[in-house]
């Protein structure tokens, strides 16, 4: 299963989801969204042979190798990193301000006629990155749309997206949570004078999976799930 990238993960959700989902991980600073993330797709990459996408709008390219190597991360071949930089400059775009959704779009869209079926899943860091670099003007009908072209490409797409309070996306502004086919939360839970985190399912479309929130652990092979968290 996809799921299986991450040890654990079997606690949460119990049987697959399906080509073309949407998935939105979100949580506040910290709460190892990017590098759970970037896991899923590592391993899924490693296991299977596919392609896929890592796009970090965030943060460049080097930063984040460097998050996920402290992580105990692995950087196969097949997943490709790409930041903003990287795309305006491999990539040819017409006019000088071209509209970044639409390159977005361009670049997934040759990978997928180069790689074909091959290319699988798709991980963009972060939503409130990709906010920043387009104009709010009917950014709902936007993200519909770039939401469904994701499905058309049948990908597995993972969004990072911060929580409102901590991003740029006022609360309500988009549509994120109702278009997406699943919503993962991380978040920090106080614990006497530490700090664990967790990680809950709050929805996944024909996925049966756990509502119970569930620690994290950081070891030698990356991220890991624990036991539900217990009141």
């Amino acid at each position: 299963m996809f799921w299986d990238g991450i040890e654990g993960m079997s606690n949460i959700f119990y049987n697959d989801i399906y080509p073309g989902s949407i998935i939105i991980v979100y949580g506040p600073p910290g709460s190892l969204k990017s590098g759970t993330v970037f896991q899923m797709l590592s391993k899924h990459v490693e296991r299977t042979g596919d392609f896929g996408m890592y796009l970090t709008l965030e943060e460049s390219t080097i930063s984040h190798l460097r998050n996920m190597d402290s992580l105990s991360v692995s950087v196969p071949e097949r997943l490709m990193i790409s930041d903003y930089s990287d795309i305006r400059s491999r990539f040819e775009f017409g006019g000088d301000n071209p509209d970044f959704l639409d390159m977005v779009d361009g670049v997934i869209k040759f990978f997928k006629e180069k790689e074909g079926d091959k290319f699988t899943v798709l991980g963009l860091d972060s939503l409130g990155g990709l906010y920043s670099l387009i104009e709010a003007r009917n950014l709902r009908s936007r993200v519909f749309h770039f939401f469904k072209k994701l499905r058309e490409y049948n990908l597995i797409s993972l969004i990072i997206m911060e929580t409102p309070r901590f991003s740029n996306i006022e609360e309500g502004l988009g549509s994120e949570m109702f278009l997406a086919d699943g919503i993962i939360e991380m978040g920090p839970i106080d614990h006497q004078h530490d700090i664990h985190l967790y990680m809950q399912a709050i929805k996944m479309r024909a996925c049966r999976h756990s509502r119970k929130k569930h620690l994290i652990d950081i070891g030698d092979n990356g991220i890991s799930i624990l036991s539900p968290v217990v009141n």
